[in-house]
């Protein structure tokens, strides 16, 4: 709901950062701004979590899966026979 408010340019909520005016500011002024953004909502973001949440979307992409079981084939795929 916020990416909303923020997208059609109402006020954000009490406690969030609020995004550059692009309008306002040069190109140098607006890349320092943005990166200033983004670094306050990583540390927003970065309070909110717990280490084992953290700690949990940070190994997501080592997690193991189980072998798909049967093959590809199916039971209601035609036999090569026939």
């Amino acid at each position: 709901m916020s990416l909303l408010r923020r997208l059609l340019g109402r006020t954000p909520e009490p406690g969030m950062p609020a995004a550059p005016d692009p309008a306002k500011t040069g190109a140098e002024d607006l890349d320092a701004e943005e990166r200033t953004y983004e670094l306050e909502l990583l540390r927003d973001e970065q309070a909110r979590l717990t280490d084992l949440a953290q700690r949990q979307l940070r190994y997501a992409q080592y997690a193991w899966q189980p072998p798909a079981q049967g093959g590809d084939r199916r039971a209601e795929d035609r036999d090569a026979r026939g």
